[in-house]
């Protein structure tokens, strides 16, 4: 397994938090699909999550996962871009959706990096796919499948 440049950022004082090398893990996982390139994994507290959905979704709450692709071209380099997760948002749909606080992460964490890498859930079958890529790299680390309750 080659080990992909995955730069992680802990911007959130919420305990419990999945460590540095498990989101890093998670999010290689998913960027093996691309075979190369590099992205950034931001967690980050309720007030960033909040305004960064009002800034770039015109929501007045924050979300779980945002993605956001690079828009800068490096030669040699392939830049996906960042994905930023809402701790105190996972943490809460978890709860609330009975699954384990780590296994929601992956899935937000391997969801957002399908986002990065052109996967998109706005029809049923780009639903198909992406939800089979996300299944297939969380039943790696023992996962279950997120959408068998929904």
């Amino acid at each position: 397994m080659t080990v992909m440049p995955v730069e992680i950022q802990l911007a959130c004082s919420a305990e419990k938090l999945p460590s540095e090398l498990q989101l890093q893990k998670w999010a290689d996982a998913a960027l093996q699909i691309a075979g190369e390139g590099s992205l950034c994994v931001r967690v980050v507290d309720k007030e960033e999550g909040k305004n960064l959905s009002n800034r770039f979704r015109s929501m007045d709450k924050p979300t779980n996962v945002l993605s956001f692709p690079a828009d800068v071209e490096i030669p040699g380099e392939t830049l996906w871009g960042d994905v930023v997760i809402c701790a105190p948002v996972v943490f809460a749909e978890a709860n609330d959706q009975g699954k384990r606080s780590d296994d929601h992460f992956a899935h937000m964490v391997i969801h957002g990096v399908l986002h990065l890498l052109g996967y998109d859930h706005v029809t049923p079958r780009l639903a198909l796919q992406m939800e089979t890529q996300e299944k297939r790299i969380l039943e790696r680390f023992g996962v279950a499948d997120p959408y068998s309750e929904i």
